[in-house]
């Protein structure tokens, strides 16, 4: 995709500040001094069985590269794939209406959508935002010094997968799905009353492909302490059983040349940040005097998973070092 995007003829129109260029979350179109719209489209296949929790789900996830570009929903239009001949229309039904349901909580509006007839059922959202024009959140604009902070519990890939086999606890999934269908909203409010200088969310490059691309363009380094980063329950468990994705090993050719591991770290933690997130967790670049008072902030908020899990450093050998 991106050698793609990288063919096609650069758009001169001034009015666009956030393009396909960077790979960020969403892009970005001046309106005027005061107001920019922010734009994004996703779709995901289901993740569970429950119709509504899928559409509770698939909205969240679109709704969140709005929220990572520091911006706030205003509408949304559903994208659809029904099998319609071997589904029953109260699915769709369930559907829309968990999807419906964040969409409201997102304070936003449904307009309408699409729908296609498709072999499995797909959904998703194209979501347009509000956002001040100098108050965009880019996931690049990190600078050495900051640390690294996550709103969310990593895992939720293989988690999915493992809950096929019936391999996962009750209360296990039950706060993976807790996780997921959490908008990234209350994070974001909180976040909006600080400095930041890069953010992201985690999503299906896992945390290390979507970590890579905050530095990627820049002479800069994502150090990462493992240790620190907040992790779903048995979701280690579940990689040391064997369960992966399909994902990972695609996330792996992405960043692969790029990192370095501290001896001591075993392969399975390579896997932990190669996990193809849903509805993942924002990661942000602060600077480091804000830091202490950013996460208190999100604690007192209910963002009990958020924490510090790292810090930015100029070049120093390969984009991404865990330790």
């Amino acid at each position: 995709m991106n050698k793609l995007l990288a063919s096609l003829p650069q758009n001169n129109d001034q009015n666009l500040l956030v393009g396909f260029n960077t790979s960020d979350d969403a892009g970005v179109y001046l309106l005027n001094t005061e107001q920019a719209l922010v734009f994004t489209a996703d779709i995901i296949s289901p993740p569970v069985d429950d119709p509504y929790l899928f559409g509770q789900i698939a909205a969240a996830n679109s709704l969140g590269d709005i929220y990572a570009m520091g911006g706030k929903p205003l509408s949304c239009l559903n994208l659809v794939g029904f099998p319609s001949g071997k589904l029953d229309h109260e699915v769709l039904e369930g559907i829309v209406a968990g999807a419906l349901q964040k969409i409201t909580e997102a304070g936003a509006v449904l307009l309408g959508g699409h729908t296609t007839d498709d072999d499995e059922p797909k959904f998703g959202l194209t979501v347009t935002g509000l956002v001040h024009p100098e108050k965009i959140w880019r996931n690049i604009g990190a600078q050495p010094g900051d640390q690294l902070i996550l709103t969310k519990a990593i895992g939720s890939g293989v988690l999915l997968n493992a809950n096929l086999k019936n391999l996962v606890s009750k209360k296990a999934l039950q706060e993976c799905l807790n996780s997921l269908i959490e908008l990234n909203r209350a994070a974001a409010e909180v976040l909006a009353h600080f400095e930041i200088h890069a953010a992201t969310d985690i999503t299906g490059f896992g945390f290390a492909g979507h970590g890579l691309e905050m530095v990627r363009g820049s002479d800069l380094t994502l150090n990462i302490t493992l240790a620190d980063i907040p992790v779903l329950s048995e979701t280690m468990e579940m990689y040391e059983r064997g369960v992966s994705t399909r994902v990972n090993e695609t996330n792996r050719r992405m960043v692969e040349k790029h990192w370095s591991f501290a001896e001591e770290l075993s392969p399975l933690q390579q896997e932990l940040m190669l996990d193809p997130q849903t509805s993942g967790g924002l990661l942000v670049a602060v600077p480091e005097d804000q830091t202490p008072s950013i996460l208190k902030a999100l604690h007192e908020a209910g963002i009990s998973s958020s924490a510090r899990i790292g810090y930015v450093s100029s070049f120093n050998e390969t984009k991404l070092i865990f330790t």
